[in-house]
């Protein structure tokens, strides 16, 4: 007598039965896998975006989304106003109002100017200083503390000292004692413009406060120079000094020569606090030498408070600054191998 073993609910032996908990425990594996991608090994990733989230927040948040939202804005007709109608939608007139305004591109030409003064004299004081700061073999660290010391000075308080204590224009001040000593006459320096002597005071403000934060990038680049080239050219009989500059030192700074110009460039394109601390009058105004920044910001904050407008300058500045790198980087070979 057979007995059917599927009936009285024994296994049949034909069929093997698979377990359920070998699946239960790839679906455990597979989730732990996901899981352990997500985090990262030791949970580097957690840690990750629990110290970074907040940052990244705060940079969307108050950089990205206004930068977004000034490109929109560029668009409309906005007066007194962060959130224009559909109605006030002008497209381009803004861009085309902004590109044959006679004051927008004086305040270009201003720029220019200014680029051409503080560029070249920052480079070569702050390889100066870096150069001297390289060879001294006592207190090192303290002249370059010394020497970096103004950056964290703010620029605002930079200028009212520049303003008020250094060229006010008084025979009280430092500027003008210095020139009674060899008997010459005062000078107004800010609101002299023939000669522009306020060029002067814009400048030399601009590179105290800059000069320190370049020679620290330039010796870092010296001390990536390998004492074997010094070593291989007094073998041959290369002279120290500028023989060594020229054919050794000048050109192992290459990479951080281009990065220097390329930061300088885009700073001054950024000039504001010196312009507007230096040359307002008693209305808050600049009667001349306007950056593009100080102009935009009087369009988009000022009387008339066209925001619509001052955003277009923005965004066409920011062009401006986004060529001028790519063109001075291709100019200096960034990113070209060297033979």
């Amino acid at each position: 007598m057979t007995v059917d073993r599927t009936a009285v609910g024994e296994p049949d032996a034909a069929a093997p039965a698979v377990p359920a908990a070998p699946k239960a425990k790839a679906e455990a594996a597979r989730r732990g896998t996901f899981t352990t991608r997500l985090l990262g090994p030791q949970r580097r990733n957690l840690w990750f975006w629990l110290f970074v989230g907040p940052f990244a927040v705060g940079l969307g948040l108050f950089t990205y989304v206004p930068l977004a939202w000034s490109v929109y804005l560029s668009f409309f007709d906005a007066h007194n106003t962060v959130s224009p109608k559909g109605s006030d939608f002008v497209g381009l007139g803004n861009y085309g109002a902004m590109l044959t305004d006679g004051a927008f591109l004086g305040s270009l030409g201003t720029f220019a100017l200014f680029t051409a003064f503080i560029v070249p004299a920052t480079y070569v004081l702050s390889l100066g200083l870096a150069l001297m700061v390289n060879r001294l073999r006592v207190a090192q660290a303290f002249f370059r503390s010394v020497f970096f010391l103004p950056t964290a000075c703010s620029y605002v308080v930079a200028a009212l000292i520049w303003k008020l204590s250094i060229f006010n224009g008084v025979r009280f001040g430092l500027a003008n004692t210095v020139l009674g000593w060899f008997g010459a006459d005062q000078t107004a320096w800010l609101s002299t413009t023939d000669p522009p002597w306020y060029w002067l005071v814009i400048v030399t403000v601009r590179l105290w406060l800059q000069a320190g934060f370049y020679m620290i990038l330039f010796l870092a680049g010296l001390q990536r120079i390998s004492p074997q080239l010094y070593e291989a050219a007094a073998v041959d009989g290369a002279r120290p000094g500028w023989q060594v500059f020229r054919h050794i030192t000048f050109p192992q700074l290459r990479a951080t020569s281009v990065a220097v110009a390329l930061l300088l460039v885009i700073n001054a394109f950024q000039a504001f606090d010196e312009f507007y601390n230096l040359l307002s009058d008693a209305r808050g105004y600049p009667p001349y030498a306007r950056p593009p920044l100080v102009y935009l910001y009087y369009t988009a904050l000022g009387r008339e408070q066209n925001l619509g407008l001052g955003s277009a300058g923005a965004v066409i500045l920011a062009l401006i600054i986004a060529l001028a790198t790519v063109v001075q980087a291709r100019w200096f070979g960034l990113g070209r191998k060297e033979d």
